[in-house]
């Protein structure tokens, strides 16, 4: 199968590509389009800091760096657009990790490991990255005026971001089933049990691009990088409209059981602060 695939390959030069690019930009301009009503009143109703920053360059740094790539995988000259697939990953690592750190409590230890394991990622992936691959393609094989392939190395990249994805999804998991084991909620269901769906669709794509840089011919290197970068950004992005949606939720359930145990003056402060320390605020 990988022999047949590098025959197409050599055969026709950039097969596939320019398809690819295009239609993760069109993945993204149509997620921004059904989402755009959740960004204005979950995001834009609040003050600027850091996690709105954090948010803004995941959600709109990908239009940038797709748009470009997808014009230069369907042009036939000019000079090559800048690569923002890094700082776009990146800024979307940063929101799931504040995700996982509203999950815990704001604890300050767990801030503090998670900061430093991505620190020591970014440095990892950075590492490796520079260090000299000599499996390259013939130039003669990249089509258009910009070579789109990288070294195998991107393989390793990919899986040190996939493990630190794994990370994140494990404290997640573990938060779930430790603390909310006995206790039935569809508020904690819905919370946390979407949050895993989006991080498992997000290390789908991850072990993807593995797999293709580590397998595949070294034609296809790069190939779903913007694809990669759209997830990032799309999943990202929802899981923090989920939070503070469900946040909102909690706390309208809060004000509920007030006014019912006001009513019937049968305070029900077990159940209240149960609800409550479902969701932190982020």
């Amino acid at each position: 199968m990988i022999t047949d695939i590098q025959n197409v390959w050599e055969a026709r030069p950039g097969w596939g590509f320019a398809d690819i690019q295009v239609g993760s930009l069109a993945i993204l301009i149509f997620d921004f389009c059904i989402t755009f009503q959740d960004e204005v009143h979950w995001i834009w109703s609040r003050p600027w800091n850091l996690i709105r920053v954090i948010f803004t360059i995941s959600r709109y740094l990908p239009f940038v760096g797709s748009g470009l790539t997808a014009y230069a995988a369907l042009r036939v000259s000019g000079p090559c657009p800048p690569s923002l697939a890094e700082n776009s990953i990146v800024a979307a690592e940063g929101l799931l990790v504040i995700r996982t750190w509203a999950f815990w409590g704001k604890s300050k230890r767990l801030l503090i490991g998670l900061l430093t394991y991505s620190v020591v990622t970014v440095i990892a992936a950075v590492a490796v990255n520079v260090t000299p691959d000599h499996q390259f393609t013939d130039v003669s094989m990249i089509p258009g005026p910009c070579g789109f392939e990288t070294s195998q190395n991107a393989a390793i990249v990919y899986a040190i971001l996939g493990l630190f994805e794994c990370v994140i999804l494990i404290l997640t998991a573990y938060k779930w089933f430790h603390d909310y084991q006995k206790f039935r909620s569809s508020i904690v269901t819905t919370f946390y049990g979407g949050s895993m769906l989006y991080m498992l669709c997000i290390i789908a794509i991850t072990v993807t691009n593995v797999i293709v840089d580590a397998a595949f011919p070294i034609g296809f290197t790069n190939m779903f990088d913007t694809l990669q970068v759209v997830i990032h950004s799309v999943l990202a992005s929802r899981i923090l409209f989920h939070l503070r949606k469900s946040d909102s939720h909690v706390h309208e359930t809060d004000v509920s059981l007030f006014v019912s145990a006001v009513r019937y003056e049968q305070p029900s402060q077990m159940e209240t602060n149960e609800i409550r320390n479902e969701v932190g605020e982020v």
